[in-house]
């Protein structure tokens, strides 16, 4: 039996870092499955012209090593993109880039298996046993590792009065980009719905085509307000290392309250794209364009039927502030409505023996390991669900590097990448 010392299931930004980071480690033997048959990061939101909302630093590994042959800069230079980096003069980069670099590294990296889905986890005494079948041929075969990293992303939150509606209408913006050019042609009317970043860049994309393709366009937003993105400095070192430390060692309450302290941090939209939005809305106005354009918040969407005309959709409407019902007619509608976990089926044989923080929620170690009743020393660890237990490294790419650094250690048993602390100006703790 060939034991490996872990085992990843998934192969999104998180894991793929720590396929990178392992990759040069002579004493950690690894390997990471993905069911898809190549990298994508969320395809169906590469819209042409959107960044990254994050620094190019904040890539697969350079946190953790910035001499590493995966960083991003080394990625611009082997494609002789380094100066035209340069002039770019930014520290944001375009998402569809940022994308494009991820394949480069997952095509580098002989543990990284496409095309191979997980679809079971056996525990034993000491390790564990992982299914995989092969997505093409149908295939199955056994694969044992000491540790398991559970990188299985999320899967788009569909809200219950939709579901069942028919896809090629109602469509989540993670499915926007295959399905754009058929959404602005074939309807004469738009609702985006949803607040945060994914919900203006949708929008953004099709106001800048409404005037061409001439449909009505409509943005509501269950928030009372748009809300813009905290960018200050001092606000933005909650996503450190520090911060995390601090936010892990509070009491399960005080974790759970401090979510809603940094949502501004974490969910609002990016400040200059809020601003694109009204600058196109005011230049239109000039000319009465504006008026095939409703932007309303404080609009809770709470189901859809065929509209009684026979063509399109109505959506029922619940306007908050006045505590009135609407109706609103609409062909096609943009869910901007966010994302779940996407717990694999097989973690419910663990959950008697898993310790919960709550009726959903597991208790997760400062290491990110799942903490078992009987304290187990081969370590499930999780890359995803972790809004309660580190708060703002739950998503961050950039803390997705610690993240990972703190995983490897703890696999290797000793300090394979240093872990930096007192990296920020605020003192968190006493």
């Amino acid at each position: 039996m060939e034991l490996y010392d872990v085992i990843g299931i998934g192969i999104g930004p998180y894991n793929l870092g720590l396929a990178a980071l392992s990759e040069p480690v002579d004493d950690i033997k690894a390997l990471f499955f993905e069911q898809n048959t190549e990298f994508e990061w969320h395809p169906g939101m590469l819209i042409e012209g959107t960044d990254l909302q994050d620094p190019f630093l904040v890539d697969l590994v350079t946190f953790a090593d910035p001499t590493s042959p995966y960083t991003f800069l080394n990625y611009v230079h082997k494609h002789n993109r380094l100066y035209q980096f340069y002039f770019f003069s930014r520290m944001d980069i375009p998402r569809r880039e940022y994308n494009q670099y991820a394949k480069w590294v997952a095509n580098q990296l002989s543990s990284c298996r496409f095309g191979k889905r997980v679809i079971d986890v056996i525990d034993h005494e000491d390790h564990y046993e992982v299914m995989i079948e092969d997505v093409r041929t149908g295939d199955k075969d056994a694969y044992y590792a000491k540790h398991v990293v559970i990188g299985t992303g999320n899967t788009p939150l569909v809200p219950s009065g939709f579901e069942g509606a028919p896809k090629k209408d109602v469509i989540h913006t993670s499915g926007y980009v295959p399905n754009e050019k058929s959404i602005k042609h074939d309807a004469r009317s738009i609702t985006v719905i949803g607040s945060g970043q994914s919900a203006a860049e949708v929008f953004y994309d099709l106001l800048q085509d409404r005037d061409y393709y001439g449909y009505k366009l409509t943005w509501f937003t269950r928030t009372p307000h748009f809300y813009q993105m905290e960018q200050s400095k001092l606000a933005r070192e909650a996503f450190s290392p520090d911060y995390v430390r601090y936010f892990h060692s509070l009491p399960f309450e005080k974790r759970t309250e401090a979510l809603s302290t940094i949502d501004r941090l974490r969910h609002g939209t990016e400040g200059g794209l809020l601003n694109r939005i009204y600058d196109t809305l005011y230049h239109r106005s000039v000319d009465g364009k504006d008026r095939y354009v409703r932007i309303q918040p404080s609009v809770e969407v709470n189901e859809i039927h065929p509209s009684k005309e026979g063509k399109g959709y109505t959506l029922s409407c619940h306007q908050e502030g006045l505590g009135e019902t609407f109706h609103h007619e609409t062909d096609k509608v943009i869910l901007a409505t966010g994302y779940k976990p996407n717990m694999p089926k097989w973690l419910e044989r663990y959950r008697e023996i898993i310790i919960w923080e709550d009726d959903k929620r597991f208790k997760v170690a400062r290491n990110y390991h799942i903490e078992f009743e009987d304290n187990r020393k081969h370590h499930l660890f999780t890359l995803m669900n972790l809004e309660h237990s580190h708060g703002s490294s739950a998503t961050n790419l950039g803390l997705s590097v610690q993240r990972n650094q703190m995983i490897l250690n703890t696999i290797a048993k000793r300090e394979v990448y240093p872990l930096q602390t007192n990296t920020v100006f605020q003192q968190y703790d006493l």
